[in-house]
């Protein structure tokens, strides 16, 4: 059986369910883009193709191996965008969550059943269907849950609002002795640039006390500005709207100073040298044309 454990977003990592790219499928046609950045590329012709994203994904796994993490995979199923492990369930204590997840994303569930499998059946629950909520949503900081969300009367409008507030309430009412604390976000079906499709594309805890956060990714203001006082300025790198649009918050953590991020985000990865984390680099930059990047690709099972 599996003991899951998973109470923040960087002790040590044992296990986790990492994406894959095999049988991708084809490139989706416009009307069936989920995101305006995916939208983007189909437009422009630049949208990734497997044979790269496979290649991207190895690297993960490469990396994973050498820090000795168990790593699971989805069973294959054909012609099916399987990256994306976190929007599926997630891992709350030594709880799986699963998620209600847009409808003709159910078989990626399926997929990784065989894991499930192994957990305690008590230890693994579906919310009613009225609650959405994902996983890039979802972020945990020991005793805080800290959920993004979209507050406005035109959610139900809105196929990039991912965690309505019966996601919220449900989190709250699940994990009573937890504290909840959700962040109304800023969306967009057309422009890439205005839309944090979850928390974890304009937030992410790092270390023991430090945070990558972009301002521009929240509705209200005050709520960003909670998060600078709770892990305190100096500790923040704050990325701009071009960095968010490459997801630089959407980076990895395998222990307290050993951090995943892409290649290409040099300005981030400096300064998480210069603040003594190790980093890791992997080329990411054809998955992240579909708005995820390397925590949307993994679902941790087991932390220390």
């Amino acid at each position: 059986m599996l003991q899951l454990n998973v109470k923040n977003e960087t002790s040590r990592l044992r296990a986790v369910v990492l994406g894959t790219a095999v049988s991708n499928g084809p490139t989706p046609k416009l009307e069936e883009a989920y995101d305006p950045k995916s939208a983007l590329h189909i437009k422009a012709g630049t949208y990734p193709v497997e044979a790269d994203m496979v290649k991207e994904i190895e690297a993960v796994a490469a990396v994973f191996k050498k820090y000795d993490v168990t790593v699971y995979r989805p069973e294959l199923i054909k012609d099916c965008n399987q990256i994306f492990a976190r929007d599926i369930a997630f891992v709350i204590d030594d709880v799986l969550v699963k998620a209600n997840i847009l409808p003709d994303r159910e078989n990626e569930l399926e997929a990784i059943q065989y894991v499930i499998d192994k957990i305690n059946p008590e230890k693994v629950i579906r919310p009613p269907e009225e609650v959405h909520i994902e996983g890039g949503d979802v972020m945990l900081w020991n005793d805080y849950i800290f959920i993004g969300t979209y507050r406005g009367d035109d959610y139900a409008d809105y196929i990039v609002a991912r965690t309505n507030q019966e996601g919220v309430d449900f989190i709250k009412k699940t994990f009573p002795h937890k504290k909840v604390k959700s962040f109304d976000l800023n969306k967009s079906q057309t422009n890439p640039y205005d839309n944090a499709l979850h928390l974890d594309c304009c937030f992410q805890p790092i270390g023991t006390n430090k945070a990558i956060l972009h301002k521009e990714g929240f509705r209200d203001q005050s709520e960003y500005e909670w998060l600078l006082n709770y892990f305190g300025e100096d500790n923040c790198f704050i990325i701009t709207k071009e960095e968010m649009f490459n997801m630089n918050s959407n980076i990895f953590s395998i222990s307290e100073n050993v951090i995943i991020s892409e290649k290409n985000f040099t300005r981030l990865n400096s300064w998480l040298r210069n603040n003594g984390f190790t980093v890791e680099e992997v080329p990411y930059a054809e998955i992240a044309k579909q708005e995820g990047l390397l925590r949307c690709s993994t679902m941790p099972l087991i932390r220390d």
